[in-house]
C-alpha cells in the first residue's frame, strides 16, 4: 500500500508527460499496415520555394515515409498523416500519378522516367529529375508503401492520395474514367480460342514521319521489336528503340500484356482466316517503295516483295495470320471453281454476280428473249496477285469486265439465229461460245472451265411469243415420237409373228425332227441302193461284156447270113414296090390326078371319122347367116374345101397322098 501510494504520483507524472508529447506531436505510433506521411511545420531552413516534397529540411511534406512502430519528434514541429498501404489485387492495375517533379515537355503526355527502379523512393524519384504527371509506369499487384503526398495511386476500387482538394479531385476522377473505358485496370489478354488479335495505338512519343499512315515495327528486324518492349509493355524501351505515337503496324497476339491504357490503347480485331480453296492477296499501305516484279509487258499495276508497299507477289496460303487490316487490305481470292450466273434470281455462294442478269437478245426472226447464263471460271493461285493488282478485286472484275464481254458476245450469237434455232441449237452454242470465250478470258489471267446456257425467257411479263415456239416444238416431237412409237409397233408385231411361227415349230417340231430323220434315212438308203445299183451295175457291164463278146462272136456269123438273105429279100422288095407304084400311078391318073386323089383320100377319111362318132352330119337346126345358101351340107363341104385348099397351098402340086 505504501509503495502504490510512493509510486502513483510519477506514473502519473509519467502518464502526464506521453499525454503531453502525443497531443503536441513528439510521439506517433504506426501500424504495420500504414504508412506515415510526415509533414513539417516549421524549420529553421524556412518554407519550399517551390514544388510539394521538402528535400532539404523545409517546413512541408517529407519525402521519407514512416513504417510501423513508434516514432519521436521535436514536439510541435511535424505532423504525420497515417495512410494505407497501397494494394494491388491479383490481375489488376494501378496508375501512378506525381505531384511533384520536373514538369512535361511539349507534345509529352506522360511522364518518362527511365532512371526510376522504385516510386517508393520518393528521394530518389526527385534526385533523378522525375517528371511529375501522369507516369508510364503501372504498379502490378502487389502493396506498396508510397508516400501518398507526392503520389496518387488510381485503382478500380480506390483512389490512394493525400489531401485531395474538389479540383485535384475532379481531374484524378476524369483520369480514372478514361482508364476504366479503355478496360486499363486489367491486363490485355488475348485468348487463341477467340482467333483475335490486338492491334495497339500509342499516345505517346514522337510522330509519325511524313507519309506514313501507321507507325512501323521497332528495331532492325521487325521480329525483334517485341524484345525492346516486351508487347509494349515498357513504353521507355519502346520509345528508346525509335518507337512512334499512332497506330501501330506490330499487332499482339495470344497472351497477357500489362500496358498503361493512357500511354497505348488495344483493339481487337479478328485474324486474317484464308480457308481450304482461297489465297488472300496483300495490298499493304505500308513499307519502303519496292522493285516492280511484274515485268515489262504487264502495265497494270506493280507487284512488290513481301513487306514492302503495294501488291504482293506472293499470296497468303490457307491459313491463319495475325494480319493488321489497318496496314493494308486482304483480298481472298477463290482458287476453286467458280461459278457466274447471269440471272437476277439466283446467286453464287461468292456473291460476286448477285449485280448480274439475264443476257437481252434480238434473234434474227425480231424475237427480244432474254437467255440465263452460267459460266465456271478458275483462278490460278500464282496469278491471283496479277488479278487483284489489274482489277482490285474480284466483283469489279465481274461488274466492269466480264459482265459486258459476255453479254456482247451472246448478243452476237442472238443476232445470227433464229429463236427456234437458239432453242434446238443450244448445245452447239454452248460448246462454241466455250471455245471462243477460253481465249478472251486469258487475257485476263483467268481459266474458263465451262459455259452453261439454259432456255430463252421472255423479256416482258404476259409475252407468250416464246411459250407458242416450244408448244409447236413440242408438238412436232410428240409427232415424231407417234411415228417412232408406229414404227416399234410395227417391228413388235414382225417379232411376235416370228414368235408365233416359232412357236408352232416348236409345237410341229417333233414331226419336223421325225421327217428330217426319215429324209436322212432315204438319203442314207439311196446312198446305199446306189452303191448298190453301182456295183450291180458294174457285175452287169462285166457279164454283159462278156455276153457282148460271144454275141459277137455269133453275130458275125449270124450277120454274114443276114446280109445275104437281106440281098435277096431287098431284091424282092424293090420289084414288089415298083410293082405298087406302077399301081399307084395308074390309080391316080385315073382319078384324074394327084389333086384329086388327095380329095379322094380326105373324103374317105372323114367319113370314116363320122361313122366312127355317129355325129348328125346333117344337123337338125340348121342356122345359116345372111347371104349364106345352101342346104344341111354347107358346113361339111366349107370344110373339105377350106381342107382341100389348105393342104394343096402348103403341098403344092405334090401328088403323094396325104395321111390323116
Amino acid at each position: 500500500m505504501g509503495l502504490l501510494l510512493a509510486t502513483g504520483p510519477w506514473l502519473a507524472s509519467a502518464f502526464g508527460l506521453l499525454l503531453a508529447a502525443w497531443l503536441t506531436g513528439a510521439i506517433r505510433y504506426i501500424s504495420n499496415n500504414r504508412v506515415g506521411v510526415v509533414e513539417k511545420l516549421w524549420s529553421f531552413s524556412g518554407s519550399l520555394k517551390g514544388g510539394l516534397i521538402a528535400l532539404g529540411g523545409e517546413a512541408g511534406f517529407q519525402p521519407d515515409v514512416l513504417r510501423g512502430g513508434l516514432h519521436f519528434f521535436v514536439p510541435l514541429q511535424y505532423r504525420v498523416h497515417i495512410q494505407p498501404i497501397v494494394t494491388i489485387p491479383q490481375g489488376r492495375l494501378g496508375y501512378l500519378f506525381a505531384r511533384d517533379g520536373t514538369p512535361l515537355t511539349p507534345g509529352q503526355a506522360l511522364a518518362a522516367n527511365p532512371q526510376i527502379a522504385d516510386y517508393q523512393d520518393t528521394r530518389g524519384f526527385l534526385n533523378a529529375q522525375g517528371q511529375k504527371g501522369p507516369q508510364r509506369q503501372i504498379l502490378r499487384e502487389g502493396a506498396y508503401a508510397l508516400n501518398l503526398a507526392q503520389f496518387v495511386v488510381i485503382t478500380r476500387d480506390r483512389v490512394f492520395a493525400l489531401s485531395l482538394d474538389k479540383e485535384e479531385a475532379a481531374l484524378l476522377a476524369q483520369m480514372a474514367e478514361i482508364i476504366e473505358e479503355r478496360g486499363g485496370f486489367e491486363p490485355v489478354v488475348i485468348k487463341d480460342a477467340d482467333d483475335q488479335i490486338g492491334v495497339v495505338t500509342v499516345h505517346d512519343g514522337p510522330g509519325l514521319a511524313d507519309g506514313q499512315i501507321i507507325a512501323p515495327m521497332v528495331g532492325a528486324n521487325p521480329l525483334d521489336g517485341a524484345t525492346f518492349h516486351n508487347g509494349f509493355q515498357d513504353p521507355e524501351k519502346f520509345l528508346a528503340a525509335g518507337g512512334r505515337k499512332g497506330r501501330q503496324l506490330q499487332v499482339l497476339v495470344e497472351g497477357t500484356y500489362y500496358i498503361n491504357r493512357l500511354f497505348a490503347t488495344v483493339e481487337r480485331i479478328p485474324k486474317t482466316v484464308i480457308e481450304v480453296g482461297q489465297v488472300g492477296v496483300v495490298v499493304s499501305y505500308t513499307g519502303e517503295r519496292g522493285h516492280d516484279t511484274s515485268g515489262e509487258g504487264y502495265r497494270h499495276g506493280e507487284l512488290v516483295a513481301t513487306g514492302e508497299r503495294g501488291v504482293w507477289s506472293d499470296p497468303l496460303l490457307p491459313g491463319k495470320y495475325a494480319f493488321n487490316s489497318y496496314a493494308g487490305q486482304v483480298t481472298k481470292v477463290p482458287t476453286t471453281n467458280f461459278i457466274l450466273k447471269w440471272e437476277s434470281a439466283a446467286v453464287g455462294s461468292h456473291r460476286f454476280d448477285e449485280n448480274l442478269a439475264e443476257v437481252s437478245l434480238i434473234t434474227r426472226d425480231a424475237f427480244e428473249p432474254t437467255l440465263p447464263v452460267s459460266v465456271v471460271v478458275h483462278i490460278d493461285y500464282r496469278k491471283a496477285p496479277l488479278v487483284i493488282q489489274r482489277f482490285g478485286d474480284i466483283k469489279r472484275l465481274v461488274e466492269q469486265t466480264l459482265d459486258p464481254m459476255v453479254s456482247a458476245y451472246f448478243k452476237n450469237i442472238g443476232q445470227t439465229r433464229t429463236l427456234i434455232e437458239l432453242l434446238q441449237d443450244r448445245s452447239a452454242i454452248q460448246q462454241q461460245s466455250g471455245e471462243e470465250m477460253k481465249t478472251k478470258f486469258e487475257q485476263y489471267n483467268l481459266e474458263l472451265q465451262e459455259v452453261l446456257i439454259g432456255t430463252p425467257r421472255p423479256s416482258a411479263a404476259g409475252d407468250d411469243q416464246i411459250e407458242r415456239i416450244l408448244t409447236q416444238l413440242r408438238q412436232r416431237q410428240i409427232a415424231d415420237e407417234q411415228v417412232g412409237t408406229y414404227e416399234r409397233q410395227r417391228i413388235a408385231a414382225d417379232a411376235e409373228k416370228a414368235l408365233r411361227e416359232a412357236e408352232s415349230r416348236a409345237k410341229q417340231q417333233t414331226g419336223i425332227t421325225e421327217s428330217e430323220l426319215s429324209i436322212l434315212i432315204q438319203q442314207n438308203n439311196g446312198k446305199a441302193n446306189l452303191a448298190r445299183a453301182e456295183q450291180e451295175a458294174a457285175q452287169t457291164r462285166m457279164v454283159a461284156k462278156a455276153e457282148a463278146d460271144r454275141t459277137q462272136m455269133l453275130g458275125e456269123g449270124e450277120a454274114a447270113r443276114i446280109i445275104a438273105l437281106a440281098g435277096a429279100d431287098a431284091e424282092r422288095v424293090a420289084k414288089v414296090g415298083l410293082a405298087q407304084a406302077e399301081a399307084i400311078a395308074k390309080q391316080v391318073e385315073a382319078s384324074g390326078g394327084a389333086r384329086y386323089q388327095l380329095a379322094r383320100q380326105v373324103a374317105e377319111r372323114v367319113a370314116e371319122a363320122l361313122e366312127k362318132s355317129g355325129v348328125d352330119v346333117v344337123p337338125k337346126v340348121q342356122i345359116t347367116g345372111a347371104g349364106q345358101e345352101g342346104g344341111g351340107n354347107g358346113l361339111a363341104q366349107s370344110l373339105l374345101a377350106l381342107i382341100m385348099s389348105d393342104r394343096m397351098q402348103n403341098e403344092g402340086e405334090k401328088v403323094s397322098a396325104p395321111t390323116l
